[in-house]
């Protein structure tokens, strides 16, 4: 029993809070969908734009999400990278590896796959999962304890 809860221990000590999330693009046909259920007063105070017309999605630019200093990860030609940026030269990314600062790696902003752009951020449930689970294993240490 006592392997078990040393194991469960190290194991949250060594979990993290912080994920890879990809960032959401703002949804154009949500605008559509606003102009479509607008009221007849706003629709004429819109002007004489067409909300039935088709826009074309943003393009996504890599230089903007990639800027100096961030912990992304990234996907280049079907591999993964977990990397910190460094600083863009023209067209190509310098960057390093997270845990290794001398390794330098050099990216065509054509090879990276601009979608799959993952910015390291704090998770809340993960948080929250590590807090209960802390909670229940100090109680669960307790009433072994007393009992």
């Amino acid at each position: 029993m006592r392997k078990n809860l040393y194991f469960t221990i190290i194991l949250f000590s060594l979990t993290s809070c912080y994920t890879y999330q990809v960032k959401k693009q703002a949804d154009p046909t949500a605008d559509n969908k606003l102009a479509n259920n607008a009221s007849p007063q706003m629709k004429n105070t819109a002007g004489s734009q067409n909300p039935n017309a088709q826009q074309a999605p943003v393009p996504v630019n890599i230089q903007e999400k990639l800027s100096p200093n961030k912990n992304v990860k990234i996907d280049v030609d079907g591999k993964s990278y977990k990397i910190i940026v460094d600083r863009w030269e023209s067209d190509s990314l310098v960057a390093h590896p997270v845990h290794q600062p001398k390794k330098i790696l050099k990216f065509h902003k054509n090879q990276i796959n601009g979608e799959r752009i993952a910015e390291k951020r704090f998770s809340q449930p993960i948080a929250d999962i590590i807090t209960v689970a802390a909670y229940a294993g100090i109680a669960a240490t307790v009433w072994f304890l007393l009992r």
